[in-house]
């Protein structure tokens, strides 16, 4: 072997080395690249079990509100960023150069849909340009963006090789999926097992040492293709039971049944069934957009994924058919059409008790009510003001309606969309001439009543 050849393989092996030792000794610095719902939790527990973290992301107006000790991620305590800050084990940045300071470095970073459903990995791609750019021996790099099987080995690990370094002997790559669920007071980031595959066993044990001491349990599994494969299994399973029930939903209500007084009797069976809940549409950016990767990596092998298509079909045409119980609660309940009429849509984030509104169904539902020539107007006490959306941008700068007894009186129809905690059920219950819910959220307080429709 070349003396400088060797002198390189010694360099290398004595810098993994030192990352070993320093994820053990919780002295390493982790930079975790994005700091959105599922990044910034990240760092928070990363820096709780010790290490220094490095925030990145683009938006200055987060790494600003950090610095500042504020959260804009209402899950996220500002309490657990002031205690880190006040520690000097974290710091925000924008800045990328800073990349080279890390010892471990986690991905983050959205993976959205295209235009005709296809996968969209161009903040993967550009995220692996930006650290190839700075990396060095003996750092550990970890993807935990979803993404469909393949990914790690596919596009991360040929970008990062670019640098002239190589996977395994210069650097470590593994795979380890976010499995973060936004306002579950119970599953918090640490709490929740944590899947984890290495590139090679080198990356592999490093990578279940990092994780094994910020998360309770580490599940190590044989390859990152299967990591990737573990979490679209895990949103598919969802994704499809919830196709399932809106599609019982129909199926009953055009028997004159209940499908939820179905499903709470159903859930009492201690074995074989799990109850999902029906709803007016998908949200959030897992389970709306995670199935459709695997069903277009599936093409590239030449099998059909019919059920993952049925499934997205079914919970996609959802907003339309609650717009259609909508007309037809008005013309049977308040005789007259939707066109003109105006509506209050109760909830706007995509799921009760957060304020994040990526990929909600309520904003499909105002899109369509206003296509159908009525007024939309919506109320959530967590989403004061509408953000920018990619899909809905028209929509962004609405502000929540305050909710009065006199502005629900002012409504032809309330659409609940979203069942929130803090929604004042009874107030709207009281003075709404209709309300038609998505959710049964009414008939669970005990709310039912001619003025209530279920949709």
């Amino acid at each position: 072997m070349d003396s400088g050849v060797a002198r390189a393989v010694t360099a290398s092996m004595e810098a993994l080395a030192r990352l070993a030792a320093s994820i053990e000794n919780r002295s390493a610095t982790v930079a975790i690249i994005g700091l959105g719902y599922v990044g910034l939790p990240l760092a928070v527990a990363v820096g709780a079990a010790g290490f220094r973290v490095l925030g990145l992301d683009t938006d200055p107006a987060k790494v600003e509100s950090l610095a500042a000790g504020r959260s804009y991620i209402r899950q996220v305590s500002e309490d657990g960023i002031g205690r880190l800050l006040a520690g000097g084990r974290f710091e925000a940045t924008c800045d990328p150069a800073r990349l080279g300071e890390a010892d471990a470095i986690l991905i983050c970073v959205p993976t959205p849909l295209g235009r005709h459903r296809e996968p969209d990995l161009g903040f993967v791609a550009r995220t692996a340009e930006a650290i190839a750019g700075r990396l060095r021996p003996g750092q550990l790099v970890v993807l935990e963006s979803t993404t469909y099987p393949g990914t790690t080995d596919e596009i991360v690990r040929p970008i990062l090789e670019r640098s002239g370094l190589k996977s395994g002997t210069d650097f470590l790559l593994a795979y380890s999926p976010e499995r973060e669920d936004p306002g579950n007071p119970v599953h918090a980031t640490a709490a929740i097992p944590k899947v984890v595959a290495g590139d090679g066993a080198l990356a592999q044990k490093a990578a279940l040492a990092l994780y094994g001491a910020v998360v309770e349990r580490v599940v190590p599994v044989s390859s990152p293709a299967v990591a990737e494969a573990v979490k679209l299994t895990e949103n598919v399973f969802r994704a499809v039971n919830i196709a399932l029930v809106n599609e019982l939903k129909l199926v009953y209500g055009a028997m004159g049944i209940d499908v939820w007084e179905v499903i709470e009797a159903a859930a009492t069976k201690p074995f074989g069934y799990m109850p999902f809940q029906p709803g007016p549409g998908l949200g959030g950016h897992c389970i709306p957009i995670d199935p459709f990767y695997l069903s277009w990596k599936a093409r590239e092998f030449d099998v059909s994924s019919r059920f993952i298509e049925l499934a997205g079909e079914i919970n996609t045409a959802m907003p339309r058919l609650v717009v259609e119980r909508l007309a037809a609660a008005l013309d049977e309940k308040a005789r007259r059409g939707l066109a003109d009429s105006d509506i209050l849509v109760l909830g706007l984030a995509y799921k009760k008790n957060v304020d994040d509104t990526r990929e909600s169904p309520a904003l499909r539902l105002i899109e369509l009510i206003e296509a159908r020539g009525a007024r939309a107007a919506y109320h959530d006490p967590l989403v004061p003001v509408l953000p920018p959306t990619r899909e809905h941008a028209a929509l962004a700068g609405r502000r929540s309606v305050p909710l009065t007894a006199e502005a629900l009186a002012g409504f032809d129809a309330i659409l609940l969309a979203t069942d929130h905690d803090a929604l004042d059920l009874p107030l709207v219950a009281a003075h709404a001439r209709l309300i038609v819910d998505t959710r049964n959220a009414f008939a669970r307080a005990g709310l039912s009543g001619p003025s209530v429709v279920k949709a």
